[in-house]
Parts: structure tokens; C-alpha cells; sequence
């Protein structure tokens, strides 16, 4: 727990299954850390994500070792446990509220997503409790017309409307659905992600289909 002396004004928090991290994650992160003036970025990576509970995703303790070490060459990076080793299923709203409490009510929190992301958690009945706590960065590509977000504004909280930013990345066309697709199919996943986490891919055989034809993630 840090004391009131070092604690940062500004932290951001980056939510994701991870599964596998690659480059647009760390570029989005960084592009964020930067525009925002953020102390530093911590990585969440999700325990048991409840709209992806129906279909497997890979063991948290690979996603959070891959995460680990695409993050280890920046000091502005973290990783945290902190969804990994809740029980149930994942939602922001907790994972929110226990940064909120470990930070304190002077820490402004930024919630990082992708911008078909945050589309998603403004329908969340826990949204304004969201808005309340932290502000959100919606990472597009450049170019990228998100109509439907401005549509949505005006049915938000007065107070949290302020509260959503987009940013734009353009290493995002990168997607994690995709690697595991290469990698499955035996195509190079050279530059799409640190080749740290390449290697630990490899090492471990994830995402590799077993011999019964069975798709294996972990």
C-alpha cells in the first residue's frame, strides 16, 4: 500500500484477457500513459471474464507470466494479480473499486479499452457507478468513426459524460484472436507481439491443436 506521499496522481489500468497479449496492447497502453500523463499503467489481466464464459480461454497463470514479460522493459508498466486471484467471475466494477480503495479518493483512475469495448460497458447496469470512479480511454484506428459512442453520450450521466476519451492507435488492426489463429496453423507470429512472449508461446505449446483434433489453449 503506498502512503500519501508517493502516491500518483493519475494511474491507469489496463483490462484485458491477454490471451495472448501483443503490440497493440502495449502500444495503446503507452500511447495512453503519454496522452493522459499517467504515473504508470497496470496490467489486469482477467480471471474468469463473464462474456467469455462460454468458450475457453487460457490459463491465468500463462496470460499473467506472458503479461509479465511484455511489460518488463518499460518502468512505467505493472502487472496485477488482482483478477487472477478473485474467486468468481471478473467484473471492472470490483476490479475498479479495489484500486479505488488502495489509491484513495485523490487518484484519478483511467480505465483503458478498445473502443467496440467501452460500447459494450455502457450498457452495464453498474456503468454510473463506473463513471463515478474513473475515467475511460477508448482506443481506435486512426480514421475510425465511432457514431454509435457520440449516440450514446447524451444517455450517460451528466457528470460521466466528460469521462470517456478516445485516443488513436494505429497498431491496433494486431489482435490476439489472430495469433492464436497463426499459431494453430503453424504461420509466423514474428512482430505482432514481444518475442519473449513468442518463445513462451512456444515453450508451453499453447494454442497448438492436441492430437485428438481438439483445439488446445493452454
Amino acid at each position: 500500500m503506498m502512503n500519501l506521499v508517493t502516491r500518483p496522481g493519475r494511474v491507469g489500468i489496463m483490462g484485458g484477457t491477454f490471451d495472448p497479449i501483443h503490440y497493440g496492447h502495449l502500444v495503446t497502453a503507452e500511447a495512453a500513459r503519454w496522452e493522459f500523463a499517467l504515473q504508470k499503467v497496470i496490467f489486469v489481466p482477467s480471471g474468469r471474464p463473464p462474456h467469455k464464459k462460454d468458450y475457453p480461454v487460457t490459463d491465468a497463470e500463462y496470460r499473467y507470466q506472458m503479461t509479465l514479460l511484455a511489460t518488463a522493459s518499460n518502468p512505467y508498466f505493472e502487472v496485477s494479480r488482482s483478477e487472477i486471484d478473485r474467486e468468481g467471475f471478473s467484473y471492472t466494477v470490483d476490479t475498479v473499486a479495489e484500486f479505488r480503495r488502495e489509491y484513495g479518493p485523490e487518484v484519478q483512475l483511467y480505465f483503458i479499452t478498445g473502443a467496440d469495448a467501452i460500447l459494450e460497458i455502457l450498457t452495464w447496469k453498474d456503468v454510473d457507478t463506473l463513471l463515478r470512479e474513473c475515467h475511460f480511454i477508448a482506443a481506435t484506428r486512426p480514421g475510425f468513426q465511432l457514431n454509435r459512442l457520440e449516440e450514446s453520450r447524451p444517455q450517460l450521466p451528466v457528470e460521466g459524460r466528460h469521462r470517456i476519451h478516445l485516443i488513436e492507435v494505429p497498431a491496433l488492426a494486431i489482435s490476439s484472436t489472430d495469433i492464436r489463429w497463426r499459431v494453430k496453423n503453424n504461420k509466423p507470429i514474428k512482430y505482432l507481439l514481444p518475442e519473449a512472449v513468442e518463445e513462451y508461446i512456444r515453450s508451453r505449446g499453447l494454442y497448438r491443436p492436441r492430437l485428438d483434433g481438439v483445439y488446445e489453449k493452454g
